[in-house]
């Protein structure tokens, strides 16, 4: 165990009192790499959030476009087959040659 001179020395000095791990703290958060890596992390959190709202943009125009100009099409031609189908099992039905086919 260290005597109370031996705790002097050692919080006593250049630290003015405070611990080792303060000392550590400010060494690492001062230093030039550390600050680089700091400015870095921000810029790429930025340019990340900058992405999201625009690809979140994006997709909202694809989507409204999708609903307005591809959906009604897709809802016609999904109705015509259902005709078609009709057409074909009300001939099957009656006896008569089915419609001719487009080849």
């Amino acid at each position: 165990m260290a005597s109370n001179s031996e705790r002097k020395r050692i919080s006593d000095g250049s630290n003015n009192g405070r611990g080792i791990i303060a000392r550590v703290t400010n060494t690492v958060s001062d230093s030039p790499i550390y600050q680089k890596g700091v400015e870095t992390a921000t810029k790429t959190a930025d340019v990340t959030k900058k992405l999201f709202k625009s690809t979140g943009k994006a997709a909202w125009i694809v989507g409204t476009t999708f609903l307005v100009l591809a959906l009604p099409l897709i809802i016609e031609l999904e109705r015509d087959g259902q005709i078609d189908a009709m057409e074909l099992q009300q001939a099957s039905l009656l006896g008569t040659p089915p419609p001719a086919a487009a080849h």
